[in-house]
């Protein structure tokens, strides 16, 4: 009596988001700039926040950061994630803030500032994610 997998909710792809999207199936971590002032940001968003510019490019990260802040969610327990989950803000040494999951750490001896790298793990068919790992 197989039941079925439940996956993860997918993503909207759209002009603004899709680069970001495509960027981590091909193994890269893109973030968006503003083409007018240079401000980078994340999640990516249409306009810039700080000249209103609509022209924006990309950078790839280096996938690489420090914990900023950090949640451990033990409940409800929601497929398809493991429990105890730890979710991070990572501060990206570009300076662009990025909420992931941390992977591999007990949640108790996790703390602001820790060094992490991000791994991008298909984690279904079709959806690759940056999940990260404490370094150090």
């Amino acid at each position: 009596m197989g039941g079925k997998t439940i996956e993860r909710i997918r993503p909207v792809e759209n002009y603004d988001t899709q680069h970001y999207w495509q960027g981590l199936r091909d193994g890269k971590l893109l973030i968006q700039q503003c083409a007018a002032c240079g401000i980078r940001r994340h999640p990516p968003q249409p306009m810039c926040e700080k000249c209103q510019s609509l022209d924006w490019t990309t950078f790839e990260s280096g996938l690489e950061g420090t914990i900023y802040s950090y949640t451990v969610i033990h409940y409800p327990e929601i497929p398809p994630f493991e429990y105890p989950n730890a979710v991070v803000l990572v501060e990206l040494d570009e300076g662009v803030r990025i909420v992931a999951q941390l992977t591999g750490s007990d949640p108790d001896k996790i703390e602001i500032g820790q060094r992490v790298v991000a791994r991008l793990v298909e984690v279904q068919d079709g959806l690759t994610l940056p999940l990260f790992e404490v370094t150090s």
